[in-house]
């Protein structure tokens, strides 16, 4: 791209007649080499139980996102003996949705467990 089709593009900007976005969407469709990214969907499940006692992994589990309802299944009924706050299906549905970064960061003290659920 020109330099003068670009340097058009931020007077309009600065002047207040294209937002920053807009500016930015031109800018990408006229310059292929610079086209503006997707953000990349959560590839995995990351899923660790640690003892907090000795600070020992007990549980470290990756699941491919691809298959997560099935692991949320299989760690219901485990959780389902115990009392939990834990909604599997909201879960489920924020990972469905989306959602990244920690989802679950919580401690049983009953048995002296920390539960972590992160996406990425």
């Amino acid at each position: 791209m020109a330099t003068e089709e670009r340097m058009r593009i931020l007077r309009l900007i600065e002047n207040g007649q294209l937002t920053a976005e807009e500016g930015a969407r031109l800018l990408g469709v006229m310059e292929p080499n610079n086209r503006i990214s997707r953000p990349q969907r959560a590839q995995w499940v990351r899923i660790r139980v640690t003892d907090l006692k000795s600070n020992h992994h007990k549980i470290n589990v990756n699941i491919p996102v691809g298959l997560i309802s099935i692991g949320l299944k299989l760690g219901a009924r485990f959780a389902s003996n115990k009392h939990t706050t834990l909604n599997f299906d909201e879960m489920l549905e924020a990972i469905r949705g989306g959602m990244t970064g920690k989802i679950v960061d919580m401690e049983d003290l009953e048995d002296g467990e920390r539960i972590e659920i992160v996406v990425e």
